[in-house]
């Protein structure tokens, strides 16, 4: 599997993401994760939608949890037409509990913790710390992904207008 060094820091210092570099235009890779309901998920199973697909590395880190509220709050203003996913390497009773203290309830959070399924499709599974980079990506309702943002410094939210923009381009 290919491993890009220095692909993203966390505070300056370079990390290594594991897997390849998704491509815009090309199929997005299907994944199954964890629910909190620990019930698994698919993308395919949100075929028809356009989905927001963001990789946090922890739903109990500050900047993870302002971006995931962010992204609640976006949610809930764009439609039935567009689902938000938020994956991390959290425990799904830790993202349950999480949502819940936090009154996330327009995105559905998935946990990666099993497999690392997501991050070695997406290319986002830092490998030195077996959490996943901060990314976002944007699938239309056909299965193709039509925009990637990989964060270069973890501890940075992502450029929501132009996630936000991506998302209007599909919808």
């Amino acid at each position: 599997m290919l491993e890009r060094s220095g692909a993203v820091t966390m505070k300056g210092s370079p990390l290594t993401l594991v897997g390849d570099e998704v491509k815009v235009g090309s199929a997005a890779p299907d994944f199954t994760a964890l629910g909190t309901d620990l019930v698994p998920v698919t993308l395919k199973s949100f075929r028809g939608k356009v989905v927001v697909l963001a990789t946090v590395p922890s739903l109990d880190t500050s900047v993870c949890d302002l971006e995931t509220r962010r992204f609640n709050e976006e949610a809930a203003r764009l439609g039935p037409d567009v689902r938000v996913l938020v994956v991390s390497m959290d425990l799904p009773f830790a993202q349950k509990r999480w949502c819940g203290a936090a009154g996330v309830k327009n995105v559905l959070t998935l946990s990666d913790h099993r497999e690392a399924a997501v991050g070695r499709a997406y290319g986002v599974l830092i490998k030195e710390l077996r959490l996943l980079g901060r990314a976002v990506f944007v699938v239309d309702r056909q299965g193709v992904l039509r925009y990637s943002q990989v964060v270069k410094e973890l501890s940075s939210e992502p450029d929501y207008a132009a996630v936000l923009a991506a998302v209007r381009k599909v919808v």
